[in-house]
């Protein structure tokens, strides 16, 4: 059945421009909120809906700009033979060459064959459907869909309120998966009039007094109804539709009862089951209403693991789970560039596919810190939260993911961060400078917009923190140390830095007659990155460590490191 091969918005809500090739299997848009996600799921289900009205309002123009209509051009490919039917169709079919995406307005011989339909609303609110033929157009003719036409290429929407596909309603997914009809009419219309005659000898002991009034009066008034008047079901008021006929379990309890995620992969597999008469899907908020294993479930009903794909669905999610289970081909990032909205893909290039699956979450944010290590997550961590007790906005409220690359090569965040980069993603780097990156590649980083923080000159973090730090602070993070590893842990560490020349002892009784020295810092700082046994090498021990003493001591610390300290929020903060 036919998939969509080109999408073009104009001035529809929060997108001024958007022109998008999607995927012939699974679209999944990503991206931060009030990204555009939702208005592409609503501005197919406006144009491919089977709908011969819609209501619109000024606010569905972009910027309120009423003067410049909404476009919505969908342009639709694998047609069947009705849809190819020259007599119908003939002068709308046009051509589509899937490796430039261009569409040809004549159909061409060794180029797919396709249709465009396209809503327009002007400023009268009319929304209006028609055929896109640049040939008709010059002739002077104009026409839309046909309606049978227009049903069955209707996507089927599952959203947050799904059941009415569990009943046999017009353009139901159940009237979808088979061509059988139930045809209740003669059982209804019997049922119908023994409920009215049941009911009304009932009525008649319950409102007896009533009637007796009613009828009294239209004597007096001349009215003939006669003397035996009944409370009867009104006739009228019983009456029957398809949707009458729904599906119930084996008890006889409605399925539209059922839980909001249960409904929707219920109804994910039947349309699935019905990909031959429609093949087409919408979703928005592919999570609503489903525990993890159930989005899983969902997912491979859809079809995200089958090849060729069973049908073609549009959805957002802000689910890490599901970014896991799909592939970068089946993910697209919704942004605004240069006044014009994008859907880009992810793909499988330069190991996409690994950073997706370790770092989903960074995928639904609209900036990104990659950071060397769990030690740099923890300390931004712990920073953060000593930040927002002290009036400052969390950077999680603007929007900033934080990755841990966990160590390796000294280039390794910089192959991460790039991964972002390439999607539009607003990134910084926090890195060591133990260890250097490659020139090229951090120059390449920094000359694509991102943003790097290196501690000084031969420093890991620990070093940084055991160097700048005032006295206070040193002496804190030690003792934090000999709580989370134990004194003799400690001690050695300490000896091994600094070659049996201090212990903790020695250090300690330092810090209370002439304050620690320069060079027991640099010995502390050593100890502190034990490859073995790192006194803070985890995101839990930097953050408590961080949010509780090095915040704290900033305001007494090395200015330099302050300051690069202060550049990370500053960075993470700036609107731009």
């Amino acid at each position: 059945m036919a998939r969509v091969r080109a999408i073009e918005i104009g001035n529809f809500r929060g997108i001024k421009a958007l022109t998008w090739h999607p995927a012939p299997g699974i679209n999944c848009l990503i991206g931060p909120g009030d990204s555009g996600k939702s208005s592409i799921i609503d501005a197919i289900d406006l144009c491919l809906g089977a709908r011969r009205n819609v209501q619109f309002t000024d606010a569905d123009f972009h910027l309120l700009n009423v003067e410049t209509p909404i476009s919505i051009e969908i342009t639709l490919g694998e047609l069947d033979d009705d849809l190819k039917n020259l007599d119908a169709y003939g002068m709308y079919l046009r051509s589509f060459d899937a490796e430039t995406g261009t569409i040809e307005d004549e159909p061409e011989k060794d180029l797919e064959t396709v249709l465009t339909i396209k809503l327009t609303v002007a400023s009268d609110l009319e929304p209006q459907w028609t055929l896109v033929s640049a040939r008709a157009e010059g002739q002077g003719l104009s026409r839309s869909l046909g309606w049978g036409d227009r049903i069955r290429l209707a996507p089927t929407r599952i959203g947050a309120v799904a059941d009415y596909h569990l009943g046999w309603r017009r353009g139901s997914v159940l009237n979808r998966v088979s061509d059988e009809r139930a045809d209740a009419s003669a059982a209804l219309a019997k049922a119908a009039r023994d409920a009215r005659a049941a009911f009304g000898d009932e009525a008649q002991e319950q409102l007896g007094e009533t009637l007796g009034i009613v009828a009294t009066t239209a004597k007096d008034l001349g009215i003939p109804i006669g003397e035996n008047i009944k409370a009867m079901l009104d006739a009228h008021s019983v009456s029957f539709s398809g949707g009458t006929i729904s599906l119930h379990d084996e008890n006889g309890v409605p399925l539209r009862g059922l839980g909001t995620g249960s409904t929707r992969l219920l109804i994910a597999g039947l349309q699935r089951e019905a990909a031959a008469h429609s093949s087409i899907i919408l979703i928005d908020e592919l999570e609503y209403g489903l525990e993890p294993h159930r989005i899983i479930r969902l997912l491979g009903s859809l079809g995200a693991k089958d090849a060729p794909p069973p049908l073609q669905v549009f959805m957002t999610t802000h689910s890490p789970v599901a970014l896991r289970e799909l592939s970068g081909n089946q993910l697209f990032v919704s942004r605004v560039g240069m006044g014009r909205h994008e859907a880009r893909v992810v793909g499988n290039a330069d190991g996409m596919q690994s950073t997706i699956r370790l770092y989903p979450d960074a995928f639904l944010a609209s900036r990104v810190v990659v950071c060397e290590g769990a030690s740099e997550v923890g300390l931004i961590r712990g920073l953060d939260q000593h930040r927002t007790t002290n009036g400052h906005d969390a950077i999680t409220a603007k929007g900033v993911a934080l990755v841990d690359c966990g160590g390796g090569g000294a280039d390794r965040p910089f192959t991460r961060a790039t991964a972002f980069q390439a999607l539009g993603y607003r990134v910084a780097v926090v890195r060591d400078d133990d260890k250097k990156p490659t020139k090229a590649v951090e120059e390449a980083f920094v000359a694509d917009g991102g943003r790097v923080v290196a501690w000084r000159d031969g420093c890991a973090l620990e070093d940084e923190l055991f160097l700048s730090l005032s006295e206070d602070g040193v002496i804190k993070l030690l003792d934090r140390a000999v709580e989370l590893h134990g004194q003799e842990l400690v001690n050695d560490h300490i000896k091994s830095a600094s070659q049996n020349a201090k212990d903790l002892d020695a250090i300690r009784t330092e810090a209370l007659i002439d304050g620690i020295a320069p060079e027991s810092r640099v010995i502390l700082g050593k100890a502190a990155r034990s490859r073995k046994a790192g006194w803070f090498k985890s995101v839990t021990w930097m953050e408590d460590a961080s949010r509780d003493i090095v915040g704290p001591d900033l305001v007494h610390a090395d200015p330099d490191f302050r300051a690069l300290i202060e550049s990370i929020f500053a960075w993470a903060g700036d609107a731009g």
